[in-house]
């Protein structure tokens, strides 16, 4: 799997990987360059050097044999180290070498020449440039071969090479890392829009993201991102207001039908048929009157109206308490429901009394419903460094690996093959509540061999200073 990379990672590299190219094309024709001046200024010596040499062949063609040799070997010793010769057009010297050197050294085998010739010959070793030029002062045309060495072009050329392997690096990883603080900066504001964006939820709408007044792309982006969140925040308060609204107007005609049928039911003359439709309305209201007692729940949750008395509280007698009071539940499944305190009994933990049974009440609840008889039930507290830990563990079904992640979604329902009736809004009310005590809530579960639920509150010293925020309900 290919790692992920930031923007400026990438962005590093292309710019890295297109300066290495522009830097390594840049070395080569700066080289090419450097060694053709290098040798057009060989070349030009030589040039000046067979120029002043024709201009003495010039001058001594009237003189005696013996002076031209003598004048041809003292030029030859001036200039050039004494390596020039003149060659006829046969190949045998028109005059004596003017040294050693010029005797020994590889000039080439030219043949009728046009014009001027340069060529590269070694020599002991190193390189030479030689020119010939063809002339004609007299009635014997002759070539003037004239040779210059090269080696000192190559201490230049590695000079300039060696300034090229290190100062080409070290202005690549300069503009590599020149290049990445930049694009760091200019894309932080990204980074700002992903932090702000991620910490968007449904509960939390009404924030935005921040727009940096740069008036390119990413202000545009931000801008048209919190266009999209107000649009949302509206959608989203409309079905809040709606949840809540409809909520609050069915409980009057369900508690309306509720008691027409009890009233009903009262009626001794009343045949059985009817009196069984009666007492299904009066379940069936009842059923309905929770579900819409937990929207209501939520609606006031999320539009921030309910209101939770914090104060200290015994958790472990909190959890004996609703222990008590739910063990005619599991009971009735033929179920066991044990409860162990451990250290935990005189742990305090700040909350809302009402609330905190009301979790509790969902969990034990939940195990009961989804635990095959006869089924073992057991409540667990525990007390941490800075913590106490309720857990709630069955050997019921389980939950699918599919399933988990969402069984605190509103609504949602598992496979039908767990045959319980409910609204999907248990787990959602227990984890709001868990959030507003600042409790952490997990989950471990496994099909076929039970599941844990843990909620982790902070001690009561972590919370003293809490400012309450929601209203008390006594309704489990």
């Amino acid at each position: 799997m290919i790692a992920e990379r930031s923007i400026s990672s990438r962005l590093t590299v292309w710019f890295s990987a297109v300066l290495f190219a522009g830097l390594v094309l840049f070395g080569a024709v700066m080289w090419f360059d450097l060694k053709d001046t290098l040798m057009a200024g060989r070349s030009r010596t030589l040039d000046r050097r067979a120029e002043r040499l024709s201009d003495l062949l010039r001058e001594i063609q009237s003189d005696p044999p013996a002076t031209q040799v003598k004048k041809f070997q003292a030029f030859a010793e001036a200039t050039g180290g004494g390596l020039l010769e003149i060659f006829e057009t046969t190949g045998t010297r028109a005059l004596p070498s003017p040294s050693s050197a010029a005797l020994n050294f590889p000039w080439p085998k030219f043949a009728k020449l046009d014009g001027d010739q340069l060529r590269e010959v070694e020599f002991s070793g190193q390189p030479y440039l030689v020119l010939e030029r063809p002339f004609a002062a007299g009635s014997q045309p002759v070539v003037l071969c004239l040779a210059a060495p090269l080696e000192g072009n190559r201490p230049i050329l590695r000079t300039f090479s060696a300034g090229l392997l290190w100062t080409g690096p070290a202005l690549l990883l300069l503009s590599a890392l020149g290049g990445y603080i930049l694009s760091r900066r200019a894309l932080r504001p990204v980074d700002q829009i992903t932090a702000a964006t991620r910490s968007i939820s449904v509960s939390n709408l009404s924030e935005r993201l921040p727009v940096p007044r740069t008036r390119d792309e990413l202000q545009r982006l931000s801008e048209t991102q919190n266009a999209m969140l107000a649009r949302l925040e509206s959608a989203v308060n409309e079905i809040k207001r709606f949840t809540a609204d409809a909520s609050h107007e069915l409980r009057s005609p369900l508690s309306f039908i509720r008691t027409v049928a009890e009233v009903a039911l009262r009626n001794r003359q009343a045949d059985s048929e009817s009196r069984r439709a009666f007492e299904e309305i009066v379940e069936e209201c009842g059923k309905a009157s929770r579900v819409l007692e937990d929207l209501l729940t939520l609606a006031r949750a999320d539009s921030g109206n309910a209101r939770l008395t914090f104060e200290p509280v015994s958790f472990a007698e909190l959890v004996k308490g609703v222990c008590d009071k739910a063990r005619p539940l599991p009971m009735v499944r033929q179920h066991t429901l044990t409860v162990t305190v451990g250290q935990a009994a005189d742990t305090l933990v700040n909350g809302d009394y009402a609330s905190l049974r009301r979790l509790l009440w969902i969990l034990i609840e939940n195990a009961a419903k989804y635990t095959p008889a006869p089924g073992q039930i057991n409540v667990v507290v525990e007390a941490e460094a800075s913590t106490v830990l309720v857990s709630v563990e069955d050997n019921g079904i389980g939950i699918s690996a599919a399933d988990l992640p969402h069984i605190f979604d509103r609504f949602y329902r598992a496979d039908p093959s767990r045959h319980e009736e409910g609204s999907g809004l248990g787990l959602a009310i227990a984890k709001w509540i868990a959030d507003v005590h600042g409790a952490r809530f997990s989950v471990k579960s496994m099909e076929k061999a039970g599941s844990v639920f843990e909620v982790a509150f902070p001690v009561a010293a972590a919370h003293q200073d809490r400012v309450p925020s929601l209203q008390e309900s006594d309704a489990f």
